[in-house]
Order: structure tokens, then sequence, then C-alpha cells
């Protein structure tokens, strides 16, 4: 254990937002657990003395009355806005000065300076009597909570420079030598995105990327941005609680909560400089209009953002597989209609593959154009990806119509499961692959067949395990609903059955239909029953059915049309 990042007696903590509300328990919690100093910033005035009309009384109602009364009696009109302004104040004191105690009563130090942390002037000012400051907990911050295009610069001003401008001035008041622990709380919805809180949601990522950043050039110190979710505290109301519940957002407690950020400063979590705390926010389902529209999506795709691309590659060169083309569509039109699932999508076709050579386009284009809306029900769009070369001319690559849903069906079972090994053919796991002759091209992110259970003329059976990759790995095509990867692996049935029969391979050509009903599970063992409709010289049609070892179908691809490639063709 270092010395380095651990909370000692003498640790002094600056706490930004940290006179009230959570991150005040934060506070009190990190004197809990090892007393030290703590000084506490906010924008409220401390009252040294409560005014004698406010002594003993605690009741809003009541104190609210005395507050007029006392308006009254020094000939001013009560307003609404004054009373309200003279309560907060109060109340506001109230809060700061038992956070004040809370921490004390702990055997540590505590003091308040009410200072901006945006006027980086009067924060130096303030902060240049503590002495040696060995920490920062960047707790304040603002919320102007409005659809974007409702949103005014004020708005964005006030939510974003709380957060971003007050980290850097508070840096400024700082040697970086001599800082040892670094909090910056975050939030989820920096991660995860959340509906009308756009400058919230990049005030709290660029924290992120500083916590990163910081990290990398002062090792030294221990620092930790937090992607809180929602408290359990009276900033949630039980209307608020009850809209959570029903998007399966979790609400943290805040003793758990709390404890969970002392747990964050053990000095064995000092290399980990983000973390998430809190439930994924899932935007709630969007109310439909009967307009139809199209909508365009750019995106421009790189090799070295996307590692798994080096799994598949064919002549040479990482080829974008046609599962991924699909995700990256089904991931797009799920993020453009919150609530709603892909069930199925018909006619996918492979039209000019994407290769990542010299001939990858600077940029790809998703049109989404609209065909139906069903409002409670589906949504039926039509989709394509192309791009331009630089003379101008349009390659389409891929297209398909898919169908999203609210109400998934339940999973239906496939009636002609057979699991019943023949033993025909003996190969097993990583043999399939890039293992010489004519075994599977396709790399670790893509892999692996485990075993050929059977096999006839008219139908293979695999057992499968897809080992999960990082994020880092799946790069701009990352596993949410449909797994790109494991529908991939799902049709390597298809190669194994054209290689046993006739020494080919083959590649996806179009998909007549394919629909989900649940999630295949990583890390455990599914199989894909593969029904060949049809076989020519130049193609093969089959049915994949994903089931589990009960006949419960994850996905299944009805009327898959792959085109058969000669073994010289594949590796030339």
């Amino acid at each position: 254990m270092t010395t380095q990042t651990q909370v000692r007696p003498s640790s002094v903590f600056v706490v930004s937002g940290g006179a009230k509300g959570i991150t005040a328990q934060c506070a009190i919690k990190m004197a809990q657990h090892q007393p030290c100093k703590f000084i506490l910033l906010g924008r409220s005035e401390l009252l040294e003395t409560e005014p004698a009309f406010a002594q003993d009384c605690f009741e809003e109602p009541a104190l609210k009355k005395r507050i007029m009364e006392n308006l009254l009696a020094q000939g001013e009109k009560p307003t609404p806005m004054s009373v309200s302004k003279i309560y907060n104040q109060i109340v506001s004191s109230r809060e700061i000065q038992q956070t004040l105690a809370t921490i004390q009563a702990t055997g540590a130090q505590a003091e308040y300076i009410s200072v901006d942390v945006t006027n980086v002037a009067d924060l130096q000012q303030k902060l240049a009597t503590v002495g040696a400051i060995t920490g920062i907990v960047h707790g304040a911050g603002n919320l102007a909570d409005k659809l974007i295009e409702k949103k005014t610069d004020q708005d964005f001003e006030k939510v974003y420079t709380a957060k971003v401008q007050g980290l850097e001035n508070l840096l400024t008041c700082v040697k970086p030598e001599q800082l040892e622990h670094l909090v910056l709380f975050s939030s989820v919805s920096g991660f995860y995105g959340n509906i009308g809180q756009a400058d919230y949601a990049i005030a709290n990522e660029i924290l992120n990327k500083s916590a990163h950043l910081i990290k990398q050039n002062y090792p030294q110190c221990h620092v930790v941005a937090i992607n809180w979710g929602a408290w359990d505290s009276g900033m949630v109301s039980p209307e608020l609680k009850k809209a959570f519940a029903e998007r399966g957002i979790d609400i943290i407690p805040v003793d758990v909560g709390t404890q969970m950020l002392v747990n964050e400063l053990h000095p064995s979590h000092s290399n980990t400089a983000q973390v998430v705390i809190g439930s994924p926010l899932v935007p709630p389902t969007i109310e439909l209009d009967s307009q139809l529209r199209t909508h365009r999506i750019r995106r421009q795709m790189k090799l070295e953002a996307n590692p798994f691309l080096h799994d598949h590659a064919l002549a040479g060169s990482p080829v974008l597989p046609a599962t991924c083309a699909m995700t990256w569509i089904i991931n797009c039109c799920e993020e453009m209609y919150p609530g709603y699932r892909l069930f199925n999508y018909t006619d996918f076709k492979v039209l000019k593959g994407i290769t990542f050579n010299h001939t990858l386009a600077k940029e790809h284009i998703l049109e989404i154009e609209e065909v139906e809306k069903i409002n409670s029900e589906k949504i039926i769009v039509k989709a394509k990806i192309f791009s331009k070369n630089q003379a101008g001319k349009t390659h389409y690559h891929f297209s398909a119509q898919l169908n999203l849903h609210k109400e998934i069906p339940p999973a239906p079972n496939y009636a002609a499961i057979n699991l019943n090994p023949d033993n025909i053919i003996t190969t097993t796991g990583k043999e399939f692959y890039q293992n010489g002759g004519a075994t599977l091209f396709h790399g670790p992110s893509f892999q692996e067949v485990q075993r050929v259970l059977n096999i006839t003329p008219e139908k293979i059976t695999t057992e499968c395990l897809w080992t999960e990759i990082s994020p880092q790995q799946q790069g701009q095509f990352p596993v949410k609903w449909v797994n790109p990867y494991i529908t991939d692996l799902s049709m390597h049935a298809l190669w194994i059955w054209t290689q046993h029969f006739h020494q080919e391979g083959c590649l996806p050509g179009k998909v007549e239909k394919f629909e989900q009903f649940a999630p295949t599970p990583h890390n455990e063992i599914f199989y894909v029953s593969c029904e060949v409709k049809a076989k020519t010289s130049s193609s093969a049609i089959a049915d994949f059915i994903i089931h589990d070892n009960k006949g419960k179908i994850y996905s299944q691809m009805l009327g898959a049309h792959a085109i058969i490639w000669s073994m010289k063709q594949l590796r030339s």
C-alpha cells in the first residue's frame, strides 16, 4: 500500500459544493472514515448570527410567517420572492452549520468559505490562507434541463462553467506535486447521455476525460471521476422515483453512495481514473407523431478505432462484417426511437462491402427513411449505407428494412432441435480457425464454434461460445440488443457445411428475414441449427436458428443467401 494515496490525519481536502446536499454527506462520510481537515466551498452565505425572529423556529409555514411579520415591522411589503429569498438564506445557513458540526464531531477539522468557484481571483485569494491542500473533491454543479433547441447561451454557461471552469480554477490553487487526491463528481448523464441535459453531459464528460489526462500527467495522484447515478435525496421526489422505477433506473441510497466514495479512495483503486456508480439512463419511450421523416447519420470509420477488424480480413485487407454494418443501423434506430427495439429486419442486402484499404471512403452515410409509425406498437424504416468517392460517385454498401417494436414477442421453441452427436466431424474449438487449408479465416473476435454435433446434406448443428471482447475492441460497433459478433459466428456453420460437402467457402450476400426474441448470452454455450434449403455452384440458401439446449430461440435468420467462394479466391 503506497503512502502517497493514503488519506491521513494531515490530509487537507477542499470540497466544492460540499457544505450542503449529497457532496456534504460525502464529506461527512470521509471524515468518519479518516478525520482530517475539510475546507467546504459554496456560494451560499453563512450567517454568523441567525436573526432573532428565526431562532427556535423550524417549520416552513411558521418561519415564513415570521419573515413576513419582520418585513412588515420594518415597513416593507412582503412578496413571495422576498420571503423565499430570506427563508432560503436561513435554511441554507442552518444546513451549512449542521454539516460543519457533524464533520467536527468526528474529530475532523472543518471550515466554510463562501465563494463562487467560477471566480478564479476570489477563489485564489480565499484559498491562499488555507495552507498546503492535498486533496480536491469537486462536487459543485448547476442544472438547466431543457431540450437543446430551447437552451440559451446563459443556460449553457451556467451549467458548463461550474463544472469545467470550476475544476480549472481549483487546480490553479494547488501545487500539482502536492496534490494526492482528486475526486471529480461526474454523472451517468455524461457517460450515457440524457434527454434535456446536453450541456450537463458535455461538462461531465469533460470531467471524465480530464481525470484520465491528469492521472496520466501526475501518476502519483489518486484521481477518479465518479459518474454518479440518481441519489435518493431531497431532489428526487416520489413522482421522479416512480418515473425512474418505470425506466428500470436504480436510486443510490445516501449511506451506500457515500460509502462507495470512501471505497474508491482506497489506495488499491488508485489506478482507476473513472468509475460509473448507478444504472444506465434509459430514455423514456418517445411519443410518435404521424409525420414521416428521413434522417442521415454520417460516420468516419477508421481501422485504428475498430481493433476487431483485424480479426476479419479477406485477401489481406480488413473487411467490415455485414453483421456489423447491420448493427450500426440497428443501434442508430434504437437510439433515435427510445423504448423501441428491433424485432426483425427484412431484405438485408450486401451491395458493395467496405474494405479498410486505399478504397475506404472518408465518410459513410446511414440514411434512415421512416415508412410507417404505429404509435405504441411499431416503427418501420428503410435504411441504407452509402459513400461517395473522390469523383463524387455514390456507392451503396448495405440496405434493409427494419421493424422496431415496443414489445418483443415471447421466444418460441425450435421444434426440430437435435443435439445428438454423430462424430462425423471431429475438429474442435480453435482448430476451425486460421489453421491452414480450408479453415475459417476469422480471428478471436469472431470465434468460436466449439464443435459440430451433427451434419447431413440437409442440416448442420454447431455448439458455440462467444467470449466477450472489450468495448475498446468493439470500437464503433458495440454490442447492444443485437450482437454482431455472435450473428457472424452463427453463420460459420454454413461455411463448415459447404467445405465438408463441396470443398468451398461462402460469404453472406443477403438475408430475407432476421428476427430476435432475446440476446444470446455471452461466455456461455449456445447452439446453431443451420437448415440448408438450396445449393448451386454459385450460392447457398439456409435458415439459421440460434437457440439454447432446450430449443428456446434467441434469434433466427431465415432465407440467408450466401455467395460461394473458392478457397483460392478467399486467400488471394
